[in-house]
């Protein structure tokens, strides 16, 4: 999801309206032997074209399968779209779109159901070969509510241009690497930042997943932040990132101020990237080119941190099923699921027309791919970094619980208002009392 549409997300209580929207009868879900089943894309034409083609090439193999495929409705949110049909019992039979704190909240409802328990998952699962990435998305009820689509494991970029012209010839990977770089940069050229971006002194809940997170996934070696209502955050590797971002401040290497394409300009050497921004760069900026005016790494560590396998936050998506689709019709969703992910071609379809990322574990490795990421060497250091990818939290209470880090802790510390341990302190009492209630 763009980062536009995450700012959108939708947050209202679900309610006792929603779970009587899912408890729909037993009616024959087929006629003249034919199970039709509804199927929302999301409101992206690529997606959309995608799906279709797939539908289209399923039913000419299963005719006892009708899959009807549209766009989500995107007004006032798709979140909101699918809260509605839930509630006027008119949900689809699945839909992708869904995110594992949105996914939260509707499972909270009893509104979808646990993939796990239809038959066909672990086929699906090993067929597709995503065991690893599948582990992180299981919930805290130990379900799977979530088969994500695509795993975007979000990455920072690094000016190697500027970087060499400072006289920093490798990529930092580590804390004191980054600050050394920062010290280096300001005594060349004063007025540029290691990290120039506004988000970070921005309270909204979604702007976490690119910021902290990120770094927080990788200090913690991916460690949990919310299981279930509990806090079980490591608080050492919370501290280690606020103390990180009050250190790069004190170096004047951050810059909170709204400023024009910032890293490609080159005012900030350092920002997340997602794989969707390659596309934007070929036409708007195609002096960014990938090995000589940027790279792309994982998120920086604690010095004391093994560099072997680092986490960080996956911006990820996925398909789930409705509790108002009756038995027939789950069942037929899960056939044409397994039927699509156990042909690694159909995942090689999706990249070549989306762009993002499969969820497998080897897609880096399986040959299906070898001739895209020789043609898109931009997007292999993505593929790599799949099975290490953290999904959001699973908690109804995300975008409650997301805003508490920014306004308690990250954006009071970039600003030089807290001391980290104060603001972590701060940030892990206001999202307790917020889990207790």
């Amino acid at each position: 999801m763009k980062k536009k549409t995450l700012a959108l997300l939708v947050t209202a209580s679900l309610g006792g309206s929603i779970l009587a929207g899912c408890s729909g009868g037993d009616e024959a879900a087929s006629s003249d032997g034919v199970t039709k089943i509804e199927f929302w894309a999301a409101p992206n034409p690529t997606q959309q074209v995608y799906w279709e083609e797939m539908a289209n090439k399923f039913e000419e193999e299963n005719d006892h399968i009708d899959i009807e495929v549209s766009p989500m409705k995107e007004s006032p949110t798709s979140e909101a779209s699918i809260q509605t049909a839930i509630a006027g019992k008119s949900a689809p039979t699945m839909s992708e779109n869904i995110n594992r704190g949105f996914a939260a909240q509707l499972a909270q409802s009893q509104a979808l159901v646990p993939l796990n328990e239809i038959e066909g998952w672990d086929e699906l699962v090993a067929n597709r070969n995503m065991e690893d990435t599948i582990q992180t998305w299981k919930f805290s009820d130990d379900n799977q509510y979530v088969l994500p689509i695509y795993s975007n494991p979000m990455l920072f970029g690094w000016r190697i241009d500027i970087l060499e012209e400072v006289g920093v010839t490798e990529t930092p990977r580590t804390y004191s690497e980054v600050l050394e770089a920062a010290k280096k940069l300001k005594e060349k050229y004063p007025d540029k930042y290691v990290w120039a971006k506004p988000d970070l002194a921005d309270p909204t809940a979604w702007k976490r997943w690119f910021d902290f997170f990120m770094l927080y996934d990788a200090a913690s070696g991916g460690n949990n932040f919310i299981e279930g209502d509990n806090f079980v955050a490591d608080d050492q590797a919370g501290v280690d990132v606020l103390t990180f971002m009050d250190d790069l401040r004190a170096e004047k290497g951050i810059l909170t101020k709204e400023a024009t394409d910032p890293f490609e300009s080159g005012l900030g050497i350092f920002t997340d990237l997602g794989p969707w921004t390659f596309s934007y760069w070929e036409e708007k900026f195609p002096e960014m080119k990938f090995g000589e005016t940027f790279d792309l790494a994982l998120p920086p560590v604690p010095d004391s941190t093994d560099l072997e396998n680092v986490n960080t936050f996956a911006d990820t998506k996925g398909i789930v099923i409705y509790a108002s689709a009756t038995e027939e019709e789950r069942a037929a969703a899960l056939e044409f699921l397994n039927w699509v992910y156990e042909n690694p071609d159909h995942d090689l379809e999706w990249l070549e027309t989306t762009k993002l990322p499969p969820a497998r574990d080897d897609l880096s490795e399986n040959e299906s791919f070898t001739t895209f990421f020789e043609e898109n060497p931009e997007l292999k250091p993505y593929a790599e970094a799949v099975p290490y990818a953290i999904p959001s939290i699973d908690n109804a209470k995300y975008n409650e619980l997301q805003t508490h880090i920014g306004s308690h802790a990250v954006n009071p510390v970039v600003e030089g208002t807290v001391a980290p341990k104060e603001g972590w302190e701060a940030m892990k009492k206001a999202i307790e009392e917020e889990l207790s209630r």
